[in-house]
């Protein structure tokens, strides 16, 4: 059997004088699974309401009303079981003339609790009946609404502010709401708390990944540096003495101009009770000049468990340093012990990129370093023997030296480091002659060659 369409109960056909909060009711329909109304100034019309679900509720109350003294035309439309939405035929009523502003009304929703509202809640209110709109003001102290002053937010029963509403803060709020005839007055002032922070920012810091020092290559100005931490934002400061603060970028990278202080800042954005939260890590580090190493020398001295190098360095950079590998195995100390008797080569660089230095740690051995005369007649010039190291390093890379006559017997084994041969024997001092060396290096290259002794 086919349903039949339902009469309006309430506001009954062609009524008049209807309240404007009528709450519309008609009779269920067995087998209906939903229910849609329609209302509007026209027959058929849908300009206040477009069909709206009722859902299986044969009422439906307009959430801001209908507007007074108007010819309002109602269609309610069925969906049933298998079949087209049916349309039923539209009834109509008048409703009554409002004369009168509203009355008050009153916030609903989590406004209404008072206490650890989220910031950015919308706020809720009553329906007022008879008005036609509302004005709104918010304020953080009483009566003084630096928030929201007097805002016309038109027939709605909520609104939502443009940003959020201050965290851990009292809100005072008055809702007036108004129609033709005036504003309901006098309203009174109501008020409700944000909520208070509660993040704990202990976990929630990025790591900040800036050194404590930071080298920046004197020929390479201005230069950019970069931060590979995580975070949600950055912010780079230049620090002056009296500890003002520049900032300078707050973006991933800063551009630097000069030496000096600078502090960067990584944070998270946390989102607290609808407010965002910065849960920050700030780092202060000093940005200084850095120039290739100059490698002045390389001392070499021999330990029981092998060689001991040192390389001397000169330069305004953060250095660090390698032996044989040049692209890693580098350390902070200038010194590498227990070193085999090979050749080797040492590595310098700055830690900053700004340069690098290598030199073989022997150099060649040359018999321009070893004098060709002496003269020990106890004048104080020239009275003794010994290997000369090279003007520019002074390094001694000879480990021994051994001292011959003209006819290959062994005279004595002398100490590069000493202050040479005075021209004895066994206490006694040997006659003008030519005489023999064999001087022998770190890493077990020798070399030859003979000198003269003048008395």
């Amino acid at each position: 059997m086919a349903q039949e369409c339902p009469k309006i109960s309430f506001p009954s056909n062609e009524s008049i004088q209807i309240p404007v909060d009528a709450t519309i009711t008609w009779p269920s329909v067995p087998g209906v699974i939903g229910y849609l109304i329609s209302l509007g100034t026209t027959p058929g019309g849908v300009d206040i309401l477009n069909q709206r679900s009722a859902g299986l509720t044969n009422s439906f109350t307009p959430e801001t009303g209908l507007p007074d003294d108007t010819t309002i035309y109602v269609t309610i439309s069925m969906f049933l079981e298998n079949q087209q939405l049916k349309v039923c035929p539209g009834e109509f009523f008048t409703t009554v003339d409002v004369t009168l502003p509203p009355f008050c009304t009153a916030l609903n929703g989590a406004v209404a609790s008072g206490n650890a509202v989220r910031v950015n809640e919308k706020i809720t209110w009553d329906y007022a009946p008879t008005a036609t709109g509302y004005r709104l003001s918010l304020g953080t102290t009483a009566g003084n609404y630096d928030l929201a002053d007097n805002v016309d937010v038109g027939n709605v029963l909520e609104y939502r502010m443009p940003g959020n509403l201050p965290l851990d803060q009292e809100i005072f709020i008055r809702v007036t709401p108004y129609n033709e005839n005036g504003d309901a007055t006098p309203c009174g002032e109501d008020r409700f708390s944000t909520g208070v922070p509660t993040v704990d920012c202990s976990d929630k810091k990025p790591v900040n990944d800036i050194p404590n020092r930071l080298g920046i290559c004197a020929d390479n100005l201005p230069t950019t540096i970069s931060t590979q931490a995580v975070a949600s934002g950055f912010r780079w400061y230049q620090l002056a003495s009296n500890g003002d603060e520049t900032l300078l970028s707050e973006t991933r990278e800063a551009a630097l101009t000069a030496v000096g202080t600078y502090r960067l800042e990584a944070y998270n954005n946390i989102n607290d009770a609808g407010n965002i939260v910065e849960c920050s890590n700030s780092k202060i580090f000093e940005v200084v000049l850095s120039k290739a190493p100059i490698i002045r020398s390389v001392d070499v001295s021999r330990q029981s468990g092998g060689l001991r190098i040192q390389v001397n360095v000169t330069g305004t950079g953060d250095y660090e340093y390698a032996l044989d590998f040049e692209n890693n195995n580098y350390q902070d100390s200038p010194i590498f012990e227990n070193v085999s008797d090979t050749e080797h080569t040492v590595f310098v660089r700055d830690r900053y990129g700004c340069g690098s230095a290598q030199r073989l740690v022997e150099e060649l051995l040359s018999r321009k370093n070893f004098p060709a005369y002496f003269t020990p007649n106890g004048d104080g010039i020239n009275d003794f023997w010994q290997f000369v190291p090279p003007p520019d390093s002074g390094e001694i890379n000879i480990e021994k030296i051994y001292i011959f006559d003209q006819y290959g017997n062994f005279l004595t084994q002398l100490d590069p480091r000493s202050q040479g041969w005075g021209g004895a024997h066994n206490g006694r001092p040997l006659p003008s002659s030519d005489y023999w060396y064999r001087a022998i290096s770190f890493s077990r290259k020798e070399i030859k060659g003979h000198f003269t002794l003048k008395r």
